[in-house]
């Protein structure tokens, strides 16, 4: 793997419409690709479901791999098992990624976002044996996997599957300890199982890049040319089983940001540890649902409500504003798709006599009606 730890993440590309992401601007990328391997980085990420199903592959075929000899960049794609769940599709699958990259193979290919769910599936559908196989024919050079879930089920992947190489990890300063995400956690099992982890996330969907203001004023008085986003991603790469980080660069200016502090790596110092630290105390100081998951709430809910996961979100606008809302209520939808909404609560009381922290989750509820379904 390249020295150089950041890699480019195919999947937040500058567009041509805003409102459509299927329209990427290869201009833009076209450039962006240049000044990103000019400075000696050669490490792309793509998924089939990015951008719109296909579309981050062929922009990576007309940018980089058109335009670039085969020997000058890497590339990493992805069985993604929200598009393919049947055995006898995946030859037809893989193919189809080879030649919309256009490429004649992969430099590492990982099973995408695993979890307990999908480990189920890929051993049903013989997932690991077909990308056993593919390295083997040469269509590979690495196996691996992009992982959502706890380290317990981590653990168990790696104890079952020892040929898997690298695991993608969602690692930032902001679930590094977090108890759903288990960021740190997640990266122990993998030290432990000696497998070099690459980086999704490191600021979190751009929500590091974003900080309310005292928290990014901790940070530009400690380094005032140092941009947060810049905080995030040497969080990141600063650790020692981390061996490449992937930003999903979607303008210039990000690409140049990002070059001007990982082409020559400086780790995180002792001190700029506690600067992070303290930034991170002030965004979770903005946390207006002292809500600690516990989900002793949910269990006898009449109507199924998932509150812990609405007040997180109204917990992520609070700390983040306007830059976390959009997601927030797409997040929102997609629950309430699959249980009930914050609107259907018919105040039983129910959860408040539950509630280790005696908070007022009716009158929360209802904030989360306010925020997201107005």
């Amino acid at each position: 793997m390249n020295a150089k730890k950041l890699g480019f993440g195919v999947m937040r590309l500058p567009l041509t419409e805003p409102s459509d992401t299927t329209k990427i601007d290869y201009e833009t990328f076209c450039r962006m690709a240049d000044r990103f391997m000019e400075e000696g980085f050669s490490y792309f990420d793509t998924a089939t479901p990015y951008h719109g199903k296909e579309f981050s592959e062929l922009a990576f075929r007309e940018c980089v791999a058109k335009r670039f000899s085969r020997d000058s960049y890497t590339i990493t794609d992805k069985l993604s098992f929200s598009l393919i769940q049947e055995r006898d599709k995946l030859e037809e699958f893989f193919a189809g990624q080879l030649k919309r990259c256009g490429v004649e193979f992969f430099d590492y290919y990982l099973l995408h976002a695993m979890n307990r769910n999908y480990l189920a599936l890929a051993e049903r559908m013989g997932a690991f044996e077909f990308v056993i196989r593919k390295k083997a024919e040469g269509k590979i050079r690495h196996i691996g996997f992009s992982f959502h879930d706890s380290a317990e089920v981590l653990e168990e992947i790696l104890e079952k599957h020892p040929e898997m190489e690298y695991v993608q990890l969602q690692i930032n300063y902001a679930d590094w300890e977090d108890p759903d995400v288990q960021s740190r956690k997640c990266y122990e099992v993998c030290v432990k199982f000696k497998k070099p982890v690459i980086v999704m996330e490191p600021v979190k969907g751009g929500l590091l890049a974003n900080l309310p203001k005292d928290a990014e004023m901790l940070l530009k008085e400690a380094n005032p040319e140092m941009s947060a986003a810049s905080w995030a991603v040497r969080f990141a790469a600063s650790l020692d089983n981390v061996v490449m980080v992937l930003s999903g660069m979607s303008s210039e200016a990000q690409v140049e940001d990002n070059i001007s502090y990982m082409k020559d790596l400086k780790p995180l110092t002792e001190s700029e540890q506690e600067t992070l630290m303290q930034a991170l105390a002030a965004i979770r100081a903005k946390k207006s649902v002292a809500c600690t998951n516990c989900r002793y709430c949910v269990d006898g809910c009449p109507k199924q409500i998932p509150i812990p996961d609405y007040f997180q979100l109204l917990n992520e606008v609070s700390q983040f504003g306007e830059a976390r809302f959009s997601a927030a209520k797409d997040s929102y939808e997609r629950k309430a798709e699959k249980a009930g909404r914050a609107s259907d609560c018919i105040q039983c009381g129910q959860c408040e006599k539950q509630c280790p922290q005696h908070l007022l989750v009716i009158q929360h509820l209802q904030e989360a009606v306010e925020m997201f379904e107005k």
